[in-house]
C-alpha cells in the first residue's frame, strides 16, 4: 500500500531542534546569514543558493520559500499473518436492523497508520486505507513527541492529539468512499497502538512516559464512545483500545503475542517486533518475558545524512561487487537518498569489505595499498573526514556519524534480545523461531539482519517474518470477544524487563555496539 505525502509538508524528523538537517528550504528574498548549525549541515554551495533550515529561520517580516523536496509515494505495510479463530462479535451487533454493519480495525504506529474497514457480519475487509501519522510534524519518535507536550503544557496534548485524529479520520472517510458506505454505517472500533499513541489519541497526558519512572496513565483495554475519542462513526458506536503491558511495550506488542499465539506456542520463540522502538516477547512454552528498546529513527532512513523514508527514489539495497557499488531504488527511479534497509545493506556490505571496523569506525585511507578498491568507495569530506561513496551523481554519502547511529540502534536491538536470553537461562542457539514483525522489520532480509549484527549470525536458519502484527491484532479483536478476553490476560501475565535496572546491562549495550567482522 502506497501512501502519498504532501507537497506542502516540511520534513520535520527532530521537531525543530535543528539536529536532523532535514527541514531544507531555498529563501528567494531576503536571504538571511546562516547559522552554526546551518553551517554545520548544509554545503558551500547550498548556503550560497539561499538553502537555510526552516526551523533556524525566523521571519521579522514577509518572506517567499521555495520547498525543494519531492512528492514522494510512501509504501506503509498493511499485510500480515492472520491465525485462525473463531468469530465471536458482540450481541448487540446481531440484533442491529441495518442494512450495513461496518466495524474498522486500525493500527495506529508512530509514523504510519493503518485502517481496515471490515463487513461485522461476514469478517470480510471492504477496504485497507493507510496514511503517514499526522504527528510527525512533532518530531519522529515518541520521546519528541512527549517533549513537545513538556514544552506545550497548555496546547501540546490537543494538538497531537488534533493531529493524530485528523489522519485517523482521513483513513476512515477514504475506506469508507472506496467501500461506498457511510461513516454512520460503522458501529465498532477497535485501535491497536503503543502506550504513548494510545495516550494521545485519548487526549491522556502521556508525559509521565518521558521521565523515570516511566508510568503510563493506563495501561489496561479501554471501551469508550466513538464520538468521545473523536472517530467519525455511528453515533452508538465504540472503540475499544487493546491492552498494554508498560509504558513501552504497548497494545501492539500484546497484539504481536496474540496473533503469532506466543502463548500456546511449543518450544523457545522469541518475537521482535522492529521500529523506531524495538520490542521483543520471548515466549518459553506459554511463558511470556518482553522488553523494549530505544532503536532510535536511523533504522527508518532519519537522522541519517542523506537518509529518507522508503518512498520511490530511496536506496533500499546495496552490494558491493567486484569493487563498485550496485544499487537497488524503491519505485525504480534515480536515487534522491537512502532509507533504513539501505543503510543497512551499505553497513553489511562495508563489514564484509573491512570497510568499516569492529568499533564502526572506517579503515584509514593511508593503511590501504594505492591499487586497493576500497580506495575508490571512500572519499574526505571539506573537513577530512571519511565518507562511504553511495551515489556519486545524487550526492549521496554515509558519513561516519551514520555508522554511528546504526550502531546505536544495532546496540539497542541486540542488547535486549541478549538480556531476554540471558534472564531465561539461554543462547541463541536454544531458540526454536524468531518472528520478526512490523512495518520497518518485513523490509530487512534475515542476511541484513544478521550480516549487520542487529541479530546474531547463528540466528539466520530460523528467522521467519510475521507483517503488520499490529493490524491483524486490531482485526483478531474487532472479530471476537474472545480474542479480547486472551488479550486482556497476556497483557496481564506478560512480564517486562526495564533494560535500564538490569545488571552490567552497560556492559551488554556497550558489546553489543560492536560489528563482528
Amino acid at each position: 500500500m502506497e501512501k502519498l505525502l504532501a507537497e506542502g509538508a516540511v520534513d520535520n524528523p527532530c521537531n525543530g531542534k535543528g539536529v536532523c538537517g532535514k527541514c531544507r528550504v531555498k529563501i528567494l528574498t531576503d536571504i538571511p546569514e546562516p547559522t552554526d548549525i546551518e553551517r554545520k549541515h548544509l554545503s558551500d554551495e547550498e548556503l550560497s543558493s539561499g538553502i537555510r533550515l526552516s526551523c533556524q529561520v525566523v521571519p521579522t517580516e514577509d518572506m517567499k520559500i521555495k520547498l525543494i523536496h519531492k512528492e514522494r509515494r510512501q509504501k506503509i505495510l498493511t499485510s500480515g499473518y492472520m491465525p485462525e479463530f473463531p468469530f465471536c462479535t458482540s450481541p448487540d451487533l446481531h440484533e442491529l436492523k441495518a442494512e450495513t454493519v461496518a466495524g474498522v480495525a486500525i493500527d495506529i504506529g508512530t509514523t504510519t497508520l493503518v485502517c481496515s474497514l471490515v463487513d461485522m457480519r461476514t469478517g470480510n475487509e471492504l477496504a485497507c486505507t493507510t496514511a503517514v501519522n499526522g504527528q510527525t510534524r512533532y518530531g519522529l519518535d515518541v520521546i519528541t513527541r512527549i517533549t513537545y507536550e513538556l514544552e506545550h503544557p497548555e496546547e501540546g496534548a490537543d494538538k497531537l492529539r488534533q493531529a493524530l485524529l485528523s489522519s485517523v479520520n482521513g483513513m476512515v472517510d477514504q475506506a469508507c468512499s472506496i467501500a461506498g458506505i457511510k461513516n454512520e454505517d460503522i458501529y465498532e472500533i477497535t485501535v491497536s497502538a503503543n502506550t504513548v499513541m494510545m495516550h494521545t489519541l485519548l487526549g491522556i497526558d502521556a508525559t509521565s512516559m518521558g521521565r523515570a519512572p516511566y508510568r503510563p496513565a493506563f495501561t489496561e483495554a479501554k471501551n469508550l464512545k466513538a464520538d468521545a475519542v473523536g472517530i467519525k462513526a455511528n453515533p452508538a458506536a465504540m472503540v475499544y483500545c487493546l491492552p498494554a503491558v508498560s509504558a513501552f511495550a504497548g497494545a501492539d506488542v500484546v497484539a504481536g503475542a496474540a496473533v503469532c499465539d506466543l502463548i500456546n506456542r511449543k518450544g523457545n520463540v522469541l518475537l521482535v517486533d522492529i521500529g523506531t522502538n524495538g520490542e521483543m516477547v520471548l515466549a518459553r512454552d506459554g511463558r511470556l518475558t518482553c522488553c523494549s528498546c530505544a532503536a532510535g529513527p536511523a533504522l527508518e532512513g532519519m537522522n541519517i545524512s542523506c537518509g529518507m523514508s522508503a518512498a520511490d527514489g530511496a536506496v533500499s539495497d546495496i552490494h558491493i561487487v567486484d569493487g563498485e557499488v550496485k544499487l537497488t531504488v524503491v519505485g525504480d527511479e534515480e536515487p534522491s537518498g537512502i532509507c533504513g534497509s539501505g543503510i543497512l545493506a551499505a553497513v553489511r556490505e562495508m563489514i564484509n569489505c573491512s570497510i568499516v571496523r569492529p568499533n564502526g569506525a572506517y579503515v584509514k585511507l593511508d593503511q590501504l595499498r594505492e591499487d586497493d578498491y576500497r580506495r575508490t568507495l571512500l572519499r574526505l569530506d571539506d573537513a577530512g573526514r571519511r565518507e562511504f561513496l553511495v551515489s556519486e551523481a545524487a550526492g549521496i554519502v554515509i558519513t561516519q556519524q551514520d555508522i554511528r547511529q546504526v550502531q546505536l540502534a544495532k546496540g539497542a536491538i541486540l542488547s535486549g534480545v541478549t538480556v531476554l536470553l540471558e534472564n531465561a537461562g539461554m543462547e541463541v542457539k536454544d531458540l526454536n523461531e524468531i518472528i520478526i514483525a512490523g512495518q520497518f522489520g518485513a523490509n530487512i532480509s534475515a542476511d541484513i539482519l544478521t550480516g549487520t549484527g542487529i541479530l546474531p549470525a547463528e540466528a539466520a536458519d530460523i528467522i521467519t517474518y510475521a507483517g503488520n502484527t499490529s493490524k491483524a491484532g486490531a482485526y483478531m479483536a474487532l472479530m471476537s470477544t474472545e480474542v479480547r478476553r486472551i488479550m486482556a490476560e497476556l497483557a496481564e501475565h506478560m512480564d517486562y524487563v526495564e533494560l535500564g535496572t538490569v545488571q552490567n546491562y552497560e556492559d551488554i549495550y556497550t558489546q553489543s555496539l560492536m560489528f563482528t567482522v
